[in-house]
Order: C-alpha cells, then sequence, then structure tokens
C-alpha cells in the first residue's frame, strides 16, 4: 500500500508597493507596482525563495503583469 502525502506550501508577500497608472482588465480597481516574494516550503521547512516584482490590482489583488 502506498500513500502519497503532499505537504508543500507556497506563500506570496508583498514587501513594498506603490501606486501605478492604469486599471485592472478584471474589477476595474486601481493598480500598483509591488516588490513580491514568494517562499516555497516542505514540513515547514523552506526550500526555495524567490524575489520579483508585479503589478497587481488594489481592490481583488489580481497579478496583472509579473517581472524578473
Amino acid at each position: 500500500m502506498v500513500w502519497f502525502c503532499f505537504l508543500v506550501d507556497q506563500t506570496r508577500k508583498v514587501r513594498r508597493s506603490k501606486p501605478a497608472a492604469g486599471l485592472c482588465s478584471r474589477c476595474g480597481g486601481g493598480a500598483s507596482v509591488a516588490d513580491m516574494k514568494t517562499a516555497t516550503r516542505f514540513c515547514h521547512v523552506p526550500f526555495y525563495s524567490k524575489s520579483w516584482k508585479a503589478v497587481i490590482c488594489t481592490f481583488c489583488g489580481a497579478i496583472l503583469r509579473s517581472y524578473q
């Protein structure tokens, strides 16, 4: 008998953000440029981290555009 247990967690956090020109195509809310950080954990032990920039909606939180 085989048991599969997936204990992988991925979180996205906004470090900083500032207003940007434009509107969200989904809800019509305002846009902002944000410095994002993604952390991937396995069994509560972090093993991968990535920092990147994105244009996000201030109302619904959708990622409109991401930059490496």
